[in-house]
């Protein structure tokens, strides 16, 4: 569950720990009424939003801040409909910029997106996990996507306007 929200393998072995030890410290509150599994996973998923709040990663994306290979990404790829085959650098490249763009969102918005659109969950699993209602999930899902579209065609503007004005 913390690599859903993690890719720096020491957060997701503190988030790991951090789990468990509230498991064990709270195995008595238990009830037995849903399985265990999934009594870990609301744990899970409430231990790694609260750190990534705690962490209030939503700073705004702005072209000066990305990578010369981002940029280059950027570049090559804008408008493509992703049918044509990338090589293994540009699929880090695209992966570390859809984590940069996921980071500039609120935690319960990339949660949202990550397990379905990542891991392929359905609406009632991400419900059940995190402990909304499933039309909670679709609207942060939905607003998730529009937040990203936005700030991926405010880059992809500021990109333009600034090679217009290298032009000029």
């Amino acid at each position: 569950m913390a690599n859903r929200f993690f890719r720096q393998r020491a957060l997701v072995e503190e988030a790991a720990q951090e789990v468990f030890l509230k498991a064990f410290t709270q195995l008595d509150s238990y009830e037995g009424r849903g399985s265990m599994e999934g009594w870990l996973t609301r744990i899970a998923t409430n231990t790694c939003l609260n750190m990534v709040r705690s962490a209030k990663r939503r700073p705004e994306l702005a072209v000066a801040d990305l990578t010369d290979d981002e940029n280059h990404w950027l570049d090559t790829n804008a408008g493509h409909t992703g049918d044509e085959p990338q090589s293994v650098e540009d699929k880090v490249v695209a992966s570390d910029l859809a984590d940069r763009l996921l980071g500039t969102l609120p935690a319960e918005d990339q949660v949202a997106l990550l397990m379905i659109d990542g891991e392929n969950a359905s609406v009632k699993e991400v419900a059940e996990a995190t402990g909304w209602s499933e039309s909670k999930v679709k609207v942060r899902a939905f607003r998730a996507r529009r937040k990203l579209r936005e700030t991926m065609e405010k880059l992809l503007g500021s990109k333009a306007g600034r090679r217009e004005g290298k032009l000029a």
